[in-house]
């Protein structure tokens, strides 16, 4: 009997201590306060998000013009090169040939056209000499016809050694072309990023001209990024960009778009538009093929407010740019206030009016116990 006195006091403390803890509503939930962040001021973007690839802005493939063999290759890929500097040398001996036997020829005719004219000149004055003598009833008609059709022969045969003359001379034109073309050099300035062709090879340019390398001009990198079908209609020319390489995350290229191409890329049966923009590379730290990270900046908030975008919400879902939030004022109490939404995207929006900085919001469907701290699950004391 007296156990059951002396545990009954206990017993009543210890209920009475289980009320206070968990409150009273049947010792099933704890006492919880709405969880709050503070206003605080930053930079904000609202951005779509791409992979893109790095390539050459321009680049240009060198190819054989005339069929030999390649005697010799005189660069190395990711040689700097200047226009006009020697790439590659095809064996001339064939068209060293070519040429010399059209410049014989050209100085053969030429001296057979000397001759012609030579006759010319001396059926000119036959032909003088008998019209004078037949003014002079000294010859007879026939004479002067015969010194008529003599000079306008040797006329004839001066033109038409003439015309074979520039016959010749356009074909030593081709000739000089064709061993010009011998030696193989760079169309423009830039760096050697591909050699197809091997010192030795047999080339054949009757058919198809081969290609012997690349060259690109890697001083400006063009960026292709892939745009899902969904984010490409948000995109305009000239629009901020910046992407970052998986080498160096910490540093951004910015730019600004320049094109979006119309034909889609189809990748995994997902629709993808190419958008392209051009970046400087003068130290040659971007190099082909590089993988990138690629932002297009829709809009952006310098030095704003800031607030959780789960803090907001939008009595009229139609007007983004109003919103209601919920102030813990001076007194800790809760009030309800309009505020002005700038610049938002996904985690973050930009407050234009309505709040100032250090005031303490509260996050919607968010909680905390009275002391700030994770709220203890309920449950129902076992005796």
């Amino acid at each position: 009997m007296k156990k059951i006195l002396i545990l009954g006091p206990i017993l009543a403390l210890l209920l009475l201590g289980l009320y206070a803890y968990f409150g009273s509503d049947g010792f099933a939930t704890s006492q919880t306060a709405p969880l709050t962040v503070m206003v605080e001021k930053g930079d904000l973007l609202d951005q779509v998000t791409a992979t893109g690839t790095l390539q050459p802005s321009g680049y240009v493939d060198v190819g054989a013009q005339v069929s030999g063999q390649l005697k010799v290759i005189a660069v190395e890929v990711g040689d700097k090169v200047e226009q006009n500097t020697l790439l590659a040398e095809i064996d001339p001996t064939v068209y060293v040939a070519q040429v010399d036997a059209s410049r014989a020829q050209l100085r053969a005719q030429k001296a057979q056209l000397k001759d012609r004219e030579a006759q010319r000149t001396l059926a000119q004055i036959q032909h003088t000499r008998q019209r004078n003598l037949l003014a002079a009833n000294a010859t007879a008609q026939e004479s002067v016809q015969n010194a008529e059709a003599s000079l306008r022969s040797a006329q004839a045969q001066v033109e038409a050694l003439t015309a074979q003359i520039a016959q010749t001379e356009s074909s030593l034109r081709a000739d000089e072309a064709n061993l010009s073309y011998a030696k193989v050099v760079a169309p423009m300035a830039g760096t050697v990023v591909q050699i197809d062709a091997r010192q030795g090879q047999s080339l054949n340019a009757s058919q198809q001209s081969p290609t012997l390398m690349r060259i690109a001009d890697l001083a400006v990198m063009t960026v292709a990024a892939k745009v899902s079908e969904a984010d490409v209609s948000k995109l305009t020319p000239g629009m901020k960009v910046y992407f970052i390489t998986l080498g160096d995350a910490k540093k951004r290229w910015y730019s600004t778009l320049r094109k979006i191409e119309p034909t889609p890329v189809i990748e995994n049966n997902v629709v993808l538009y190419n958008a392209l923009f051009d970046i400087d590379n003068p130290d040659g730290d971007l190099m082909s093929q590089m993988t990138t990270q690629v932002f297009f900046v829709l809009s952006e908030a310098k030095d704003a407010l800031l607030v959780p975008v789960s803090a907001l919400s939008f009595p009229d879902p139609a007007d983004r740019n109003q919103a209601q939030v919920t102030v813990v004022n001076a007194k800790g109490l809760p009030e309800t206030r309009t505020v002005q939404v700038g610049v938002s995207n996904r985690i973050h929006a930009a407050i234009t009016e309505g709040l100032t900085l250090g005031e303490k919001v509260q996050l919607q469907g968010a909680s905390t116990d009275k002391n700030n701290a994770p709220a203890r699950p309920a449950g129902r004391m076992r005796l």
